[in-house]
């Protein structure tokens, strides 16, 4: 079977064995709905509540503040969709660079009345805090939406600040964590949200299980209502295999997380040294960054071009997000931080994981070599 060298970690992430083994009593053996009294149903929940503490653990927040959804795109429209119905129609401000998954619903809510605010980026891919603190106080958003490492460039924003420019105006601030679990510290406490974004399979984990993590005083209206699980929050028999999964893979990446940033970041630095001696524009490069993630471009090479070679060859990057795959227009992120579209559409990202091989970096980079050449001279050719 074919097996590509995969460099699209922040797409998603192999399951760990580990994880699977906890998660195998649940989905071959053990019926029981986590509602339910009996033995079956009491051993679901305890589970659940397991995983639950797993979770909190991870980002220093309690476990009654912990509630599971489906993953980082339903953690965040909760928040968005169910903050808003709480609330006298206002507006909601959201950075440059958000994941569709935050910029849609927040754009869903215009037909309800609420205005969309935007904060720019600077030229190194952060959200501009000066425009920021101006824009807030100024238009007094009642939400703030912003993520706490870009998906894309793997730019770290100051949600702390952010925080406390929101709190001062009175705003209710969340921030799509999705990226940064697992690659960085996180402590709900210490930025100072009032809710945060996480999700599974980014960290190692299984798909369909992630969380929001919300402060108890603020109130949300739920996507989907029901049997009142999850606080009432978010109804429906939970996936306990999923969940109990989820825990695991947030024990782990917290246990593990110090040697995972160390391999991944000699991954990334072995990959943009010679990036730079190739010639690619680093994006973010100034930027403080996830350790995993390199977002670059060949001048005069389409990214989804070099990507479809790459691809080919057996190594599996990305041109952009996983899911703006099928849009052909340049990066949202880049335009925001000022990059010429031209360049834009060369972008590609590379996004490591902590079982990367400076061995399989390094055969990366000959191909990737021999890849460009030979498109700068068929470029060259066609002029």
């Amino acid at each position: 079977m074919f097996a590509p060298i995969y460099l699209d970690h922040n797409a998603t992430t192999p399951l760990d064995e580990r994880v699977l083994e906890v998660m195998l009593p649940w989905l071959r053996g053990r019926p029981g709905n986590a509602s339910s009294r009996y033995e079956y149903g009491r051993a679901a929940r305890d589970a659940i509540d397991r995983a639950r503490q797993q979770v909190a653990a991870s980002v220093n927040a309690h476990a009654t503040e912990v509630v599971f959804v489906s993953g980082g795109s339903e953690a965040n429209n909760t928040f968005v969709k169910g903050a808003a119905a709480c609330l006298p129609a206002g507006a909601i401000a959201t950075g440059a660079g958000e994941h569709p998954c935050v910029r849609k619903p927040a754009a869903q809510l215009r037909s309800q009345g609420w205005r969309t605010l935007e904060l720019t980026l600077d030229t190194h891919g952060s959200v501009d805090l000066a425009h920021a603190e101006a824009l807030i106080e100024r238009e007094s958003p009642s939400l703030v939406s912003v993520m706490l490492a870009n998906n894309e460039s793997g730019a770290v924003n100051d949600v702390a600040a952010l925080a406390r420019i929101a709190r001062r105006a009175g705003a209710w601030l969340h921030t799509d964590a999705v990226q940064g679990l697992g690659k960085m510290r996180l402590d709900f406490r210490a930025l100072g949200v009032h809710a945060m974004s996480l999700s599974a399979h980014k960290i190692h984990g299984p798909l369909g299980a992630g969380a929001l993590i919300l402060d108890k005083r603020v109130e949300l209206s739920p996507l989907v209502a029901g049997g009142g699980q999850e606080r009432g929050l978010r109804a429906g028999t939970e996936n306990v295999a999923a969940i109990v999964g989820f825990g695991k893979a947030c024990e782990l990446a917290t246990e593990e997380l110090d040697g995972r940033i160390e391999r991944m970041q000699a991954a990334r630095q072995r990959l943009e040294t010679a990036l730079g001696a190739l010639g690619a524009e680093i994006f973010a490069v100034k930027a403080l960054r996830l350790p995993n993630t390199s977002f670059f471009a060949f001048g005069g090479i389409e990214g989804e071009t070099l990507v479809g070679r790459l691809d080919r060859a057996g190594f599996a990057l990305a041109s952009g997000a996983a899911c703006s795959s099928a849009d052909p227009e340049p990066s949202r992120t880049l335009l925001a931080m000022g990059v010429e579209p031209s360049l834009a559409r060369c972008a590609v990202r590379a996004s490591v994981g902590h079982g990367t091989t400076l061995a399989e970096v390094d055969g990366f980079l000959r191909c990737l070599q021999e890849t460009v050449k030979e498109l700068q001279q068929l470029a060259a050719v066609a002029a």
